[in-house]
């Protein structure tokens, strides 16, 4: 029986390839050098699963920053700012569409679906021309065959990637994308073209936007490319993928009636409801490859239960037309437990990241062809059931508290207006107030500090002096640059989520459990594996020592419920809003503490709350329901004069505006700058906003320093659109991937910038 992987983890086991890349960025190693690691990452894993007997292995899967961005390039889609002028594409073009360069900034960035991985979005027009312009593709199924593997190559879908772009700087909002499609497939046909030369006999195309609420438009797209490819894909074996939930009954009409496509990938762990389209109807012939390993947890797969469905498809397409896959991209789950040498050996029996899934696709496909490992299965059994009766993962206490949350919208008793006018009088704080969003840069000696201690290589008395001595720094930075709201710089957290994970009950950490979330950033998403509650205050003592080190206000930092639930692997054995719940009433405790501290301005980031809406619209006020009503729980207790920020950044915020207004934060600080002030549209469409606000006025994710001219006419821009008394001025995000030779004249240009504008306005008055 035939097995199949969607995508695999690029970054490496240990990050081999993140550090390759910054190596390259910093100037300290050559292209070569940087290929090279490469290589040897994807020989790696081709040779890891060719050797577990995976027959349909993908390539064109590894990326040095994302999928999309490679996807652009291959199309030679370059926006005009970076001077391209032909010929293949290489790092110079390619890293600076992704980061921006001294001269120009980077290209937008948001989240992939409803994960936390990103991607650099397309900018297309009507004058874009089209040129095969990177055989990235080619060249890496024909470095796997030449090492005796024959790969499946991966490309993103034409339809797709049209869906997932927008219409370039100029070019009017209302241009159809889809009205590029006869220009991009004379690429994709020469694409397929060379890979068919080359020798390859499968073929994927990713077409992930069937998943979402598409129109009888945009689904005639996909008939109209896939007719038009239908003579070049001749010869080959078609596999359309698709992932993330179910798909919609039209689309799945669609899907299963294009045209030259030989089979068809489905989630089954998102996608519960597919299996009764199927019921209905699967074409005869095709190939149906079944996803049912998770690619998006860690937790270990129900193998009888995966089994069963894998019967039931058998019965109803037949058992030889079954090819048994992952859900989607193991790209967003961890990459080998095998390296987890530190965690509990209970925990760990729970648990299956990349290279274990890689072998459960293996067993699972073995044992639908009648060759079951009972061992192997049996085992499997033992761990789910250690893990459903463990006393670990059960605190009553817990449980009642977050029931007891039923019957209360947990609102502030005062509304925003009111609360900001006591706030103003206890902050007095000038207008169009300056802050940053919380970090600052972490440096090598910072981390290595970090290391040490984890290490028990220094004492907490050395340790807490370090990290003192360096909130010290970043808050004489802060009043030398005139900044009116401090933060403290997160000198003690390597991770946003990870940090607060470490001191709550529930949570389990790994030691190289990394995941990509965009270019080399990795982040270690904690593992939420049972009830959560905050056995002891988390961050009472650091912003009590940095308040204590000014007469400024210094913000409290701390992560929102949605995000650390959204930027965890999470258990699936109860609803996740209950989770959520339960995370809420922990951060709660901790706003409530930092309060009796003399703590003034709070900062709950909800970074991620945009990233969970569900990918259909009927599924999407439910969770913003839940969402919403979490944060509110974390600040309801506060008192008026105390400040509730919270922040969000790389999604698309429009349309979920007013359950941003709902709420009810004092403050929200919010990414604009790279997504071209696409934020500030909703309020010149008539969208009333009467809390605190401050768009982002600089990209924080692209090394490029912005002058003072630049973030006026940012300011000048929001100015058009909000009212004076609200807006904030601040970065889009954080600053911790910065370095300080990048952040401090970027931050005296965003104060210039505040201040020049708060003059023009005192004398226009």
């Amino acid at each position: 029986m035939a097995s199949h992987i969607v995508g695999y983890p690029r970054m490496g086991p240990k990050r081999e390839l993140k550090f390759a890349l910054e190596s390259f960025w910093d100037g300290k190693s050559s292209a070569e050098e940087l290929k090279q690691v490469a290589a040897n990452l994807r020989l790696s894993i081709w040779k890891q699963m060719a050797d577990a007997g995976i027959q349909h292995i993908p390539s064109n899967t590894f990326s040095y920053y994302d999928q999309v961005l490679d996807t652009t390039a291959m199309l030679g889609a370059v926006p005009d700012r970076y001077k391209w002028t032909g010929g293949e594409i290489g790092f110079d073009i390619y890293f600076s569409m992704a980061r921006g360069n001294a001269s120009v900034p980077a290209m937008e960035m948001t989240k992939w679906f409803d994960t936390n991985y990103h991607f650099i979005v397309p900018e297309l027009g009507p004058e874009v021309k089209f040129s095969y312009a990177s055989h990235k593709a080619v060249d890496e199924y024909n470095e796997a065959k030449a090492l005796g593997v024959n790969t499946v190559p991966v490309l993103v879908g034409p339809v797709s990637y049209l869906l997932l772009s927008k219409p370039a700087k100029g070019v009017e909002k209302s241009f159809s994308l889809l009205s590029l499609i006869d220009k991009i497939l004379p690429v994709y046909k020469e694409v397929v073209a060379e890979l068919k030369a080359s020798g390859a006999t499968w073929i994927q195309f990713d077409e992930p936007t069937l998943v979402k609420d598409l129109d009888a438009h945009q689904l005639q797209a996909f008939n109209y490319a896939y007719a038009e490819l239908e003579s070049t894909l001749s010869g080959l074996n078609v596999l359309v993928e698709t992932y993330f939930a179910d798909v919609p009954a039209e689309a799945y009409k669609t899907l299963t009636s294009l045209k030259a496509v030989t089979a068809y990938g489905f989630d089954f762990v998102r996608g519960t409801k597919t299996l009764d389209l199927i019921k209905q109807g699967f074409p005869s012939g095709k190939l149906l490859f079944a996803g049912v390993v998770d690619g998006r947890n860690i937790w270990a797969n129900n193998l009888e239960s995966s089994l069963n469905t894998l019967q039931a498809l058998g019965d109803i397409v037949g058992k030889e037309k079954v090819v048994v896959s992952t859900s989607c991209s193991l790209l967003h789950t961890a990459v080998d437990l095998v390296n987890e040498t530190k965690l509990d050996q209970e925990i760990k029996s729970w648990l299956a990241f990349a290279a274990q899934k890689i072998v459960e696709v293996n067993a699972l496909a073995k044992a639908f062809s009648g060759q079951k490992d009972e061992a192997y299965f049996s085992s499997n059994a033992a761990a789910l059931a250690s893990r459903k009766s463990s006393p670990r993962v059960t605190n009553e206490a817990v449980q009642k508290a977050a029931a007891a949350l039923k019957g209360s919208d947990h609102r502030r008793a005062t509304n925003v207006s009111s609360r900001l006018d006591a706030q103003q009088k206890k902050l007095n704080l000038p207008i169009l107030p300056t802050t940053t969003i919380g970090s600052f840069p972490q440096t090598a000696d910072l981390r290595r500090v970090r290391r040490e201690f984890k290490a028990n290589k220094i004492s907490e008395e050395d340790y807490i002096h370090f990290i003192k001595e360096e909130i010290n720094n970043v808050v004489k930075i802060q009043e030398e640059l005139d900044i009116d709201v401090l933060v403290h710089g997160e000198p003690e957290r390597n991770d946003m989520v990870e940090y607060f994970g470490e001191q709550l009950s529930g949570f389990a950490f790994t030691a190289n459990g990394w995941v990509q979330s965009y270019g080399s950033r990795c982040v270690k998403p904690p593992i939420i594996y049972g009830d959560v509650s905050r056995p002891k205050p988390m961050t009472v003592f650091w912003s009590s020592t940095a308040q204590s080190l000014t007469k400024r206000p210094m913000k409290g930092m701390l992560t929102g419920p949605v995000t650390i639930l959204n930027w965890s692997f999470v258990r699936d054995d109860q609803p996740r809003f209950e989770t959520c719940y339960q995370i809420a009433l922990a951060i709660k405790d901790e706003v409530e503490d930092l309060e009796r501290a003399g703590i003034t301005v709070i900062q709950i980031d909800e970074a991620a709350l945009r990233e969970g809406l569900p990918l259909r619209k009927s599924e999407e006020a439910f969770y913003l329901n839940w969402a919403v009503h979490s944060f509110r729980i974390t600040n309801c207790g506060v008192q008026d004069t105390t400040q509730i920020h919270t922040h969000m950044c790389y999604s698309n915020f429009n349309d979920i505006i007013h359950s941003i207004i709902d709420m009810d934060a004092d403050v929200i600080t919010i990414e604009n700058s790279r997504s071209d002030e696409k934020l500030l549209s909703v309020f010149r469409e008539g969208v009333k906003y009467g809390a605190g606000i401050g768009p982002g006025v600089y990209d924080i994710h692209s090394p490029r320093i912005p002058p003072t001219e630049e973030i006026a006419d940012r300011i000048n821009k929001m100015l058009a659109v909000l009212e004076s008394n609200i807006l904030w001025v601040n970065p889009d995000c954080g600053l911790k991937t910065r370095k300080y030779t990048e952040v401090k004249p970027a931050l005296t240009n965003l104060v210039a910038a505040a201040k020049l504008i708060r003059n023009q306005l005192a004398s226009s008055k």
